[in-house]
């Protein structure tokens, strides 16, 4: 691929993460997301505890706790702003994947609409995105985390990497499959 295009590609993915990332963060610190205690809407604080949603249940639990609250939040904008810079890109992409791995499972186990489930998706697979473009660069990182002294060899970095990319594709692939049947067939 031209180096340059890559450059752009990987410039547009890291900026279009940032702005939704910084929206979702700056939501949760101002107040938007989540039913935070002493604001329950009156509409769900009538329902019966047995009764209630998933999606309603999930928002008034992530909103007990300002704390956790300003947690995410923090931690979402400060990954999303890691990624403005060549410096520190790759860290906040390293910040930012646990943190939508969760909000994946979390919108797939919780919630009935899957709008927000597929746009995170999407922000984790251009998280991938910038690392496969970085590749070289996360595989030295990984060298240097387990103590390696010698550099890789190029066709076990790619053939690794590869391995890898696909059996954790697989894995998604599983778990879809499983989650189908759990939610066909019920739990």
């Amino acid at each position: 691929m031209n180096s340059k295009f890559s450059y752009y590609i990987e410039l547009a993915a890291r900026w279009y993460v940032f702005m939704l990332i910084t929206i979702y963060g700056s939501g949760k610190l101002l107040g938007g997301q989540f039913y935070r205690r002493g604001v329950l809407p009156e509409e769900i604080a009538m329902i019966p505890l047995s009764e209630v949603g998933g999606f309603d249940l999930a928002w008034t639990f992530m909103g007990y706790s300002y704390s956790y609250i300003l947690f995410i939040g923090i931690s979402q904008l400060i990954g999303a702003c890691l990624l403005l810079f060549q410096k520190t890109k790759l860290f906040g992409v390293f910040v930012l994947m646990p943190i939508l791995i969760n909000i994946i499972v979390f919108d797939a186990i919780f919630f009935d609409t899957y709008g927000a489930l597929a746009s995170a998706m999407l922000y984790l697979l251009l998280l991938f995105l910038v690392l496969f473009l970085n590749r070289v660069r996360v595989l030295e990182i990984i060298r240097v985390l387990l103590g390696y002294r010698a550099k890789f060899d190029d066709e076990l970095k790619f053939s690794t990497l590869k391995t890898v990319g696909f059996v954790f594709l697989l894995m998604v692939l599983l778990f879809g499959i499983d989650q189908f049947f759990v939610n066909l067939l019920g739990h």
